[in-house]
């Protein structure tokens, strides 16, 4: 439905290492990269560009990308975690959307929410 997405972030350093470990289990990597930006997706087609502001963006953009797996969503939570995300709705079943609806939620860096849903 859409070509790319674009977010306006405040440490391209900051974003970057949270992009990548975050979307690494849902088969993404940083495929471009340069002072100004970054853009991430499956290896040859970045889809989600970060782009690198002095001025602090203003976050609250909701992002959902589809993984493989329930294990690809758990490791999505964890390593984004640990790669400074912050907690937004650890992984588990989303009853209220759908019955399958398995997803996680963290805030990137500039508090943007970023979903991994696997629908089985």
């Amino acid at each position: 439905m859409y070509d790319h997405i674009g977010l306006r972030v405040k440490s391209l350093e900051a974003s970057v290492r949270f992009y990548e470990s975050a979307l690494r289990a849902l088969g993404h990597v940083v495929a471009s990269r340069d002072e100004a930006g970054a853009g991430i997706g499956p290896a040859g087609a970045p889809a989600l560009w970060l782009h690198a502001r002095a001025e602090s963006p203003s976050g609250g953009a909701h992002i959902a990308f589809r993984a493989s797996s329930r294990t690809a969503v758990d490791t999505f939570h964890r390593d984004g975690l640990k790669a400074g995300g912050r907690d937004n709705g650890r992984p588990g079943v989303r009853a209220d959307y759908a019955p399958t609806y398995y997803a996680a939620f963290l805030l990137d860096p500039d508090g943007n929410n970023v979903e991994a849903v696997c629908l089985s």
